[in-house]
């Protein structure tokens, strides 16, 4: 049996801290993953500034909810669901997704959860597990999948060493040239091409 575990931000949806720093003018915000390698240094600096001025969950929520899926993500989303498994690996927070996910008509997703006090602050944050994408499919490994991965950023290099066969997905050329064993895909129908051609093959445990 075969998956396809997908990162979310830059794969499926916009960047959603970037979307926050355009919309709120904190450039400062607009770093990400694909910025910086230590994800919970860059989330307690994310917190930081929302504590400084005085951004809530609901103010969070708002940008988010005007965010659409990028150019194709619907249509891919459904056809490779139609043509087999589909899990979303994602660092963001359910409180953030729910409303991405919904645009996306709903595909199975793990990820983190925000630490929210009564009034809406931002306190801090649960990740699911520590580097919870590799392990994500690592498990799926062990029940007997043959995974496929895609991804864009730093968070994502672990998740798409652990998988039978990986896809970097409109990747900055940094990362493109600091891992030059992965495939590369600039949209969606070449993504959807390297799903179609790994769900042809057998792929032996590694």
């Amino acid at each position: 049996m075969k998956l396809v575990c997908l990162d979310l931000e830059g794969v499926l949806v916009p960047e959603i801290w970037i979307a926050i720093a355009e919309e709120t003018g904190l450039k400062e915000l607009s770093l990400t993953t694909r910025d910086r390698n230590d994800y919970n240094e860059l989330m307690k600096y994310r917190l930081s500034i929302l504590d400084k001025e005085g951004l809530i969950l609901e103010d969070i929520q708002t940008i988010i909810s005007k965010l659409e899926p990028l150019d194709g993500a619907c249509d891919f989303v459904q056809q490779v669901r139609m043509e087999t498994q589909l899990v979303v690996l994602s660092d963001t927070f359910d409180q953030f997704a729910t409303p991405l996910m919904n645009k996306l008509n709903f595909p199975t997703l793990f990820c983190n959860t925000l630490l929210v006090e009564k009034g809406g602050r931002i306190s801090s944050y649960r990740l699911r597990q520590n580097d919870g994408k590799r392990e994500a499919v690592k498990a799926f490994r062990t029940m007997g999948l043959e995974v496929f991965a895609a991804g864009d950023s730093y968070n994502d290099i672990s998740m798409l060493k652990a998988a039978h066969k990986s896809v970097l997905f409109r990747a900055p050329d940094l990362i493109k040239k600091k891992y030059p064993d992965f495939d590369c895909a600039e949209n969606h129908s070449q993504l959807l091409a390297g799903v179609r051609n790994f769900l042809k093959h057998v792929h032996l445990p590694v």
